[in-house]
């Protein structure tokens, strides 16, 4: 069995991490443990009509974003790594400086020394001086920044169509199986995947999000 670490942090675009759990979860032989952190709630409800129960029952663990003991906190606990999305500038910030003074930060401080994956979804725009040094030491240190920046090749037609490209290519860097990408096989045709008007996918839009 697998095991993945997700946290939803603060920033704007909560269903990213949402729509991660979901597609995870799915998977028969991944074991998902989720920290959601206290912003991250309040930005829950403002940006979607999930709840947090709902939320933390899409995982297999839920654990409290203040509990420096729980499993995840551990190096002894294997993981293929873990998936920050969104990440806030205030978690990028702890991670860089490996300031673990919660558990979203000793988790992913952790996978780092055990050089294991980490990839950040970083949501702020436009970039000072600051965020670009943060995010400089955190790829220096192993993790990988990935911004959540829409493609329009594959002709996005709604919300969901953006959020499902971008988790599809966040689990591509671990390696993980999915159909959500519409993959670029050159300029001669259409995009593998390119979604059409009747286009029946088995990765189904995200039933809450709106569109």
């Amino acid at each position: 069995m697998k095991r993945m670490v997700v946290a939803i942090t603060g920033a704007s675009g909560a269903i990213y991490g949402v729509r991660a759990l979901e597609v995870l979860r799915a998977m028969d032989d991944m074991e998902v443990h989720l920290v959601i952190s206290p912003s991250a709630a309040r930005t829950l409800r403002e940006e979607t009509d999930f709840t947090i129960e709902d939320v933390r029952g899409l995982a297999h663990a839920a654990h409290d974003h203040k509990n420096i003991g729980a499993s995840i906190a551990s190096g002894s606990f294997k993981t293929e790594g873990m998936i920050v999305a969104p990440c806030s500038v205030k978690t990028l910030s702890g991670i860089a400086n490996c300031y673990d003074e919660d558990l979203v930060i000793r988790a992913a401080d952790v996978c780092l020394k055990e050089r294991r994956r980490v990839v950040l979804l970083f949501r702020e725009t436009p970039l000072h001086a600051g965020h670009i040094s943060l995010m400089d030491q955190a790829t220096r240190m192993g993790a990988i920044v990935m911004p959540p920046t829409p493609s329009f090749y594959n002709r996005p037609t709604k919300i969901d169509d953006i959020v499902n490209q971008s988790v599809g290519r966040l689990l591509d860097l671990f390696g993980l199986s999915n159909d959500l990408v519409s993959r670029w096989t050159g300029t001669s045709g259409r995009p593998e995947g390119a979604r059409r008007t009747d286009d029946a996918r088995s990765a189904e839009p995200l039933a809450r999000n709106g569109e």
